[in-house]
């Protein structure tokens, strides 16, 4: 199956978003879901929920929160971790891109994704 993205608040950039979807990837943003002003955990349970792999740029709060899930025994539907401000919106979009293609989303289950891992 087709990885399909969730945008929290830190990776929400419109341009990326229109270009990504231009391209015909499922895309869902923070503030499409209503989910403004969440608390990093509660943006991945949505994700989780919805099946969905969350981009974002807070790397090491996300970093740390995989670990105690998968410490828990709780899984998520995957993670896209960016450095901010490292990547422009076409660097970003060439690399989610390869990232798209490569992985399925049953492959994401529960996996951490750098970006910068995709030149």
């Amino acid at each position: 199956m087709k990885l399909r993205l969730y945008f929290d608040e830190d990776s929400l950039t419109h341009a990326l978003v229109i270009a990504l979807r231009a391209r015909g990837v499922d895309l869902l943003t923070a503030l499409e879901a209503g989910m403004l002003e969440r608390s990093d955990e509660e943006h991945l349970e949505y994700a989780t929920a919805e099946g969905r792999v969350l981009y974002t740029f807070n790397i090491a709060d996300f970093s740390r929160i995989h670990s105690a899930w998968l410490s828990a025994g709780r899984g998520h539907a995957g993670l896209i971790l960016a450095p901010q401000q490292q990547y422009s919106i076409g660097e970003q979009l060439r690399r989610l891109l390869k990232l798209i293609a490569a992985r399925s989303a049953e492959e994401m289950v529960d996996r951490v994704e750098f970006l910068s891992g995709w030149s």
